[in-house]
């Protein structure tokens, strides 16, 4: 399905947002962070900074349980934003009961189009394991929309990462056919970035000329270039994106710095 939109302006604003890992209960807690009371103080801080987005994406591990009262939530929360809203899962998802939250809405799309720019939405998740991969069609899903979109400037989304880190135990758990994906990223001039979730920090990097980009959870945050599980005391993020019509990206992450929490810092997993 492919959707294609086209608000007025020079500038795209997207907002990334991820791993917000809700419950079917309103008291759900990861680690001692009520999820949905983190990623409510998220959506606060953004009406802070006073940008109306063009565009939303939600790259999975929206709900820790796969349930479909999380997915409702996340679903109530979005209608604050006046734009389209993309979603995928993550590991901790369940694709089929989005697609039963979702119903006919367009939030599955698998490429969506504004104006000078593309995104590409590819499902990375393998039911049943922590780490992803991406199934022959979603990677011709890729190549066809690289190929039909080559006047347009391209961002492509997934839920696990495709190159390592630099952390032992999250990068066991990335994509682990980042080959073939990489294969096609490289054979065509038009991808201008990456964009995933899943390890719950910042990343900011280039891989030949490609932007590479992770943005921190709306609830934990893991530790940087950690051999183990750990996390760290750092508060709820989102990312701002400003796409402009030659392909230039300017981005910036914000913290929910108001935010109070009280993390499991003694934790060896969840």
């Amino acid at each position: 399905m492919q959707t294609d939109t086209g608000p007025d302006g020079a500038v795209l604003n997207v907002l990334h947002i991820t791993d917000c890992h809700l419950t079917r209960n309103q008291d759900g807690e990861l680690l001692g962070i009520n999820t949905r009371d983190s990623l409510d103080a998220v959506l606060d801080r953004i009406r802070e900074d006073e940008i109306a987005p063009d565009y939303v994406l939600a790259t999975g591990d929206l709900a820790q349980d796969a349930s479909a009262e999380a997915y409702q939530y996340f679903k109530s929360r979005m209608n604050v934003f006046d734009c389209p809203v993309s979603w995928f899962p993550g590991n901790h998802d369940n694709l089929s009961v989005m697609q039963q939250v979702i119903r006919n809405g367009p939030e599955l799309s698998k490429v969506v189009r504004m104006r000078n720019w593309q995104f590409v939405l590819l499902d990375s998740l393998l039911p049943g394991k922590v780490h992803g991969w991406l199934e022959d069609k979603e990677l011709d899903v890729l190549d066809e929309a690289l190929k039909s979109g080559q006047g347009l400037h391209t961002m492509v989304c997934l839920h696990h990462h495709p190159v390592d880190i630099d952390s032992v135990w999250l990068d066991r758990i990335g994509l682990h056919n980042r080959e073939r994906f990489l294969d096609i990223i490289d054979r065509y001039d038009n991808v201008r970035a990456v964009l995933w979730g899943h390890i719950h920090q910042e990343l900011d990097a280039q891989r030949k000329g490609v932007h590479l980009m992770a943005t921190p959870s709306t609830c934990i945050q893991f530790l940087p270039k950690s051999d183990k599980f750990a996390i760290e005391d750092s508060p709820p993020g989102y990312r701002w994106l400003r796409l402009y019509a030659d392909g230039r990206i300017d981005s910036q992450v914000i913290r929910a710095e108001a935010f109070e929490f009280q993390v499991d810092m003694q934790s060896n997993g969840y």
